[in-house]
């Protein structure tokens, strides 16, 4: 816990620094765009790095929980429940946006000075098709899946691989073991990786910073402002819906994903998180079989603060351009967003493709991206802590319906020890 909390420390130190870092370079430097790129490196090594852990320890971790669950019914209970608690969340999510995009009107400051052709985005808008999606749902080779760490594409194999090896019974109990053993050696490693966070977090603030200047928020300080206005009001509510499941345990879960928290806000991605989250949640006191159940479908069905982002921002697009949508439309943009959404696990700049996707389909000039583009890397950050927050929430209430919720410091479950 003492190294935990210390290399919680260390992470926001390096946020620190690397915002009064990157300030400085950007004001000093000539050419601040090299330093930039340079530093882009060393995120990316620690991201990859990230990418290399989360396919085998997904599939070790799922295999294990559904194998030692034992019933297919079970397995299935537990996935409507999470599916029930993603569905009240990704609406709460998008309507959310909606209200306080229409309150706020952001966009009305740019009437009127928009070229609509001027800008091409080059995002893959055809990306994000329901038939794409469902495509992508079942993998054609699993090797491939791993390969491309398609999240959704290494659950639904390992959904069926743990049944299987449920079914099987004590022929493959050895195997099991052998997969619990991978699971605990990719969580060793996941603590290897961490130790690099704080650099990676200061070479990613430090080069956003040095290369776009704070201008940039005060550029778009109104914008940024009121989206993560937004942002605390759902995990106000977020928070308050984990309150009514879970009491005020609901504190001692934030504490414990504190860390991974505070590591998506810094790097802008949830998947550098999800090793730690997984962790977390197992020290909290959710069963590994639920967590590494739970955690990953999350993944591709609960992103919370994506989901508020895309009704927040393609709504502010069209009011940028003078476009007027009704209340219908409105809905119609957040039904068509329910699905598109579930896509976003492993696309890359997910949110602005499932809203170029979006804008195109309801005639909004798709230029408008352009807004974004140059604030979008601090608005991802909100986004990804959000979605942080939201799967672990939704973890930990999954849990508790299962009655697979302990209390570590109080009851001693021998699925954790290993694991915690």
């Amino acid at each position: 816990m003492e190294k935990k909390n210390r290399l919680t420390t260390w992470i926001l130190v390096a946020l620190a620094l690397g915002i009064v870092v990157g300030y400085i370079l950007n004001t000093t430097m000539e050419t601040p765009t090299s330093y930039s790129e340079a530093m882009s490196l060393i995120t990316t090594m620690f991201l990859r790095l990230i990418k290399m852990i989360i396919a085998p320890l997904v599939f070790s971790t799922l295999v294990v929980g559904i194998a030692r669950m034992g019933d297919a019914s079970e397995v299935g209970r537990i996935g409507i429940k999470s599916l029930a608690w993603f569905f009240g969340a990704s609406v709460m999510s998008l309507a959310l946006g909606l209200v306080l995009v229409n309150i706020f009107r952001p966009g009305d400051a740019l009437k009127g000075t928009l070229d609509t052709a001027a800008h091409v985005t080059n995002l893959a808008t055809s990306s994000l098709t329901l038939k794409d999606f469902i495509t992508h749902l079942i993998p054609s080779s699993i090797v491939d899946g791993m390969a491309k760490n398609e999240i959704l594409q290494i659950v639904v194999f390992s959904l069926f691989f743990g049944l299987g090896a449920a079914a099987v019974g004590k022929k493959a109990e050895p195997m099991v073991d052998a997969i619990d053993g991978v699971a605990h050696v990719m969580l060793k490693v996941t603590g290897y990786v961490m130790q690099f966070a704080p650099i990676a977090v200061f070479a990613a603030v430090s080069g956003i910073i040095a290369k776009e200047g704070l201008i940039v928020l005060k550029t778009y300080g109104v914008f940024m402002a009121e989206f993560y206005f937004g942002i605390a009001v759902l995990w106000g509510l977020l928070i308050l819906a984990g309150f009514v499941f879970l009491g005020k345990r609901i504190f001692e879960l934030l504490t414990e994903v504190r860390g991974p928290t505070i590591l998506a806000f810094s790097t802008a991605s949830s998947e550098a998180a999800f090793p730690k989250t997984l962790e977390g949640l197992e020290r909290f006191g959710v069963r590994n079989r639920i967590a590494a159940f739970v955690l990953p479908i999350g993944y591709s069905f609960n992103l919370d603060g994506s989901m508020m982002y895309c009704t927040f921002a393609a709504v502010f697009i069209a009011q940028a351009y003078g476009i007027e949508l009704s209340l219908g439309t409105q809905m119609t943009m957040m039904a068509v967003l329910m699905l598109t959404s579930k896509g976003m696990a492993g696309v890359p700049r997910a949110s602005l493709v499932v809203i170029a996707a979006t804008l195109s389909q309801f005639n909004i000039p798709e230029a408008g991206l352009v807004l974004l583009l140059s604030i979008d890397h601090f608005l991802d950050m909100a986004r990804s802590a959000t979605n942080v927050i939201g799967n672990s929430i939704a973890t930990a209430v999954v849990a508790k319906w299962e009655g697979e919720l302990t209390h570590p410091s109080k009851d001693k479950d021998p699925a954790l020890e290993p694991l915690a």
